[in-house]
C-alpha cells in the first residue's frame, strides 16, 4: 500500500535538463546585469541622510561613492 503523499521520482529527460540549464544561465546573466538594483539602497539611504541638517552631507558622501562603485 502506497502512502498518499508518495512522489514518483522519475529521472528527467536530457532535453528538460538542458532547458533548465539554459534558463538558469539566463537568470544568472539577468541578475548580474541589474547592478542598479544593488546600488539603489545605497542611493536612497544617501538621499535620506542628506536631509539631516549638519551631518547629512558627510554621511551621504560615502554612500554615494559606494553606489557609484557598484554601478
Amino acid at each position: 500500500m502506497r502512502a498518499a503523499f508518495a512522489v514518483d521520482w522519475a529521472p528527467q529527460s536530457k532535453t528538460r535538463s538542458k532547458a533548465m540549464r539554459i534558463l538558469g544561465l539566463l537568470l544568472i546573466c539577468t541578475s548580474l546585469a541589474g547592478c542598479g538594483a544593488v546600488a539603489l539602497p545605497f542611493r536612497v539611504t544617501a538621499d535620506v541622510a542628506r536631509i539631516v541638517p549638519v551631518a547629512g552631507d558627510v554621511v551621504a558622501a560615502p554612500l554615494d561613492a559606494t553606489g557609484d562603485a557598484i554601478d
